[in-house]
Order: C-alpha cells, then sequence, then structure tokens
C-alpha cells in the first residue's frame, strides 16, 4: 500500500508498482490541506494499481523514472498479449493436475469452467485478464439465479465457481511472469451452517413411523452421524458384526465410489446397541447383495430418490419442519454431546481431525467432557424408550381422603 510522507518539511509519495518501490517527490510543504489533496490522490494511485490500469505518466510526468516504467509497462503488456487464450491454458493445467484429483471434484472444477468462465474469458489471452475483469465477472455471478425461484446463486456457489478461475490465474501468472489479477481478492463471506437437530421425541416419531424398510436405514443416520454418501456407499465387507464396528472406507458420490471426504472421514464407527440391531435385520433383505442399503436390483438407493420419495412425505405426514437429510448427521451429534459424551470422541465419529469444528458447530450441546466411549447416549436412549413404553398410571384416592 502507498503512503504520503514527509522529508524536510516537503510531502512525496512512497509507493510499490511492478514490484518497485517508487519515492515522488512533491513541492508541497507538509500541512493538514496539502496532506489532504496528497490524500486523493494516492488513493487514486493504489486503485488503478489494484485494477491494473495505472500509468507512471499519468501522474508523474515530468518524473526521473516515467521513461524506465514506460518501458517497462510497454514489456508488461507485449507480454501479456503473448500469453495463450485462457481456455488453452487452462486445458493444459487440467490435464496437467487431473491426477490428482477425485472425480467429483474435477467434474465440479470443470462445471465450473463450461458453464460460467469459459463463456467470459475463454478466447482472452489469460494475462490480459484484469483485476476488473474478474470483480466484474463475480458481480455478474450474484445477478444469476439460484436454486429457488425468487434467490440468486449463493455466496458459498459464487465461491466454488470462481476456485478454478484463482487458481488458473494464480499458475498462469506465476508461469509468464505477470501480476496475478485475483491476488487480494477474498471469498464471499458465507453464513454459518445453520444446524438443526432432531429432538429426541422427533427422533421417536420418525423411526415409529417411517416404512418399516427403511427403518434401519434412518437409524443409522440418526445414530452414527454418518453423511449421505458414507451411508449409500457402505458395504456389506466394511460391517463389522463381531466388533461392533462400521468401518467407513468408500463413499457414494454422485453414483460413482471413492475414497471418503477427508483422511478423517476413514474411520471405524461404534455400533450402538441401536444401529447393531437395525444392521441385523438389514442383513435379512440384502445381505446377499454388495451393499447395505440397496434396491431389489442390488444397486445402491439414489439419494435424491430417499429425499423425494421417503423422507420429505414422512417430514409433511409427521407435520415437522422440513429440514435436509444432513441434519441427521447434526442430530447425532448433537445427541451424544447433550448425554455428556466426550467431544473428542464425537469428532472421531463424525471424521473431524481435531474437537475444533465440534465445539465451533455444537458448543451448546456441550454437556459433560469425561466420557469417551458412547455409552453415555445408549443410557438416555434406553431410558427415554422405556418412558414412552410405560402405560399411563391412574392415581385414585383413598377413602376419607379430602
Amino acid at each position: 500500500m502507498s503512503s504520503i510522507r514527509n522529508r524536510k518539511g516537503m510531502l512525496f509519495f512512497d509507493f510499490r508498482y511492478l514490484g518497485i518501490r517508487c519515492r515522488e517527490y512533491t513541492l508541497l510543504e507538509d500541512s493538514p490541506a496539502n496532506r489532504k489533496r496528497c490524500e486523493r490522490i494516492r488513493e487514486h494511485i493504489d486503485a488503478e494499481i489494484v485494477l491494473g490500469t495505472f500509468r507512471y505518466h499519468k501522474y508523474f510526468p515530468k518524473s526521473k523514472q516515467c521513461e524506465r516504467f514506460t518501458e517497462l509497462e510497454r514489456r508488461s503488456t507485449q507480454l501479456q498479449a503473448d500469453t495463450p487464450t485462457f481456455r488453452e491454458f487452462a486445458e493444459l493445467w487440467v490435464k496437467e493436475n487431473r491426477v490428482s484429483w477425485k472425480r467429483s471434484y474435477e467434474g465440479t472444477l470443470l462445471g465450473s469452467l463450461t458453464q460460467h468462465i469459459y463463456p467470459i474469458f475463454g478466447e482472452i489471452p489469460v494475462g490480459n485478464i484484469s483485476r476488473a475483469d474478474v470483480l466484474a465477472f463475480r458481480a455478474q455471478l450474484s445477478e444469476l439465479p439460484g436454486k429457488k425461484a425468487g434467490e440468486t446463486l449463493s455466496a458459498a456457489r459464487i465461491n466454488t465457481i470462481l476456485v478454478p478461475l484463482r487458481m488458473i490465474l494464480r499458475e498462469a501468472a506465476d508461469r509468464f511472469e505477470f501480476a496475478n489479477p485475483y491476488r487480494n481478492i477474498k471469498q464471499l463471506k458465507v453464513p454459518r451452517t445453520h444446524v438443526d437437530p432432531f429432538t429426541l421425541n422427533e427422533v421417536r416419531k420418525i423411526l415409529d413411523t417411517v416404512r418399516e424398510d427403511f427403518l434401519p436405514y434412518f437409524t443409522l443416520r440418526f445414530f452414527t452421524g454418518m453423511r449421505s454418501g458414507e451411508v449409500h456407499g457402505l458395504k456389506w465387507k466394511y460391517v463389522d458384526f463381531e466388533r461392533r464396528q462400521i468401518l467407513v472406507r468408500e463413499s457414494l458420490v454422485r453414483g460413482e465410489m471413492t475414497d471418503p471426504k477427508t483422511p478423517e472421514s476413514s474411520r471405524d464407527i461404534r455400533m450402538s446397541d441401536q444401529v447393531y440391531d437395525a444392521l441385523v435385520e438389514q442383513a435379512k433383505r440384502t445381505r446377499k447383495f454388495e451393499f447395505v442399503f440397496c434396491s431389489g436390483t442390488g444397486n445402491p438407493l439414489s439419494i435424491n430418490n430417499v429425499d423425494n420419495r421417503v423422507w420429505k412425505p414422512l417430514l409433511r405426514h409427521l407435520k415437522l419442519d422440513h429440514r435436509r437429510l444432513y441434519q441427521t448427521r447434526h442430530t447425532a451429534a448433537t445427541l451424544w454431546l447433550s448425554a455428556g459424551e466426550n467431544p473428542l470422541w464425537v469428532a472421531q465419529m463424525l471424521g473431524h481431525v481435531d474437537t475444533t469444528m465440534v465445539l465451533k458447530k455444537y458448543a451448546r450441546y456441550v454437556k459433560d467432557l469425561t466420557r469417551r466411549d458412547g455409552s453415555a447416549f445408549d443410557a438416555v436412549w434406553d431410558e427415554f424408550d422405556r418412558a414412552q413404553q410405560l402405560p399411563t398410571e391412574k392415581t385414585t384416592k383413598n377413602p376419607g381422603e379430602s
């Protein structure tokens, strides 16, 4: 950033341009009025340097540095014009990097490139893309329609679309030695994930009402905290009845089996009594197939079908507010914490590297930091379950009592 400084009572500009520190002296004495005047000029200089439109001679035509920077600007402009088009360089970048990507991640990047980025930047030399172009593109994205009627693209979706643009421009700037136009452009702020877990009563209503063939499925979701892809990609070879463990080793994403979301997501989940019994029951239906939850032909369940044909109608039938299926994961976490389970154990069951995310999301549910084996929640659920099954006792008065 530039600044206004004083030397021997006279003001001068101190800034960096094209990687070079510049000092341009004025004939103005250091006074409040003159500083205010210079500050206005300094703000314009900063803005134009950031946007890539600054020209040295425009502000300092009598400077001894003018000739030097005019030549540097000419070389920079020529260098940028000689770069390949954005599409050409992006296709090379994809080819070089796809070996390290998951297919789902590659699909997300290519979708952003083909649907949004190529139509705007595809045929422009990659070195000619300016910061102003990037900011204008981001503003354009913010006006596109979102999933719901009357809404525009969310900040999270815009950030996702901009990921390949940011990475490609950074790599191109390093390779062809021009100023990265994406530098210092921050991601849009994304609201915190809304945690809206189900209560014990709501969980009981759901499990008591859901179709019998989906009872094991929802029991697993409510009492293990597994992600949708982990549940739908669960295979019988990863169910260890002897050790009462579920081994999370694969995930179903966009119809393809892949590694879990993060290295920590590969984990061993303890089966509670409810989960153990549910999987024993499910084994009677699908043990002959590869996947635990599958169709009659052995294909894994579709998350969209479960959501639209089972989950949403079930919530409407019970007159419960609609919540995404992912809230079953939040429900498991909050019920564990409310029961007094150790946050570190909860983090491990959810597949987090440490307790940071758990405490950040679910702090108000933390009750006790001493237990770490999952038994506290089992006890709470069993007590709740027994209470639901007890008949209502009628109180009678003894003769003579008032």
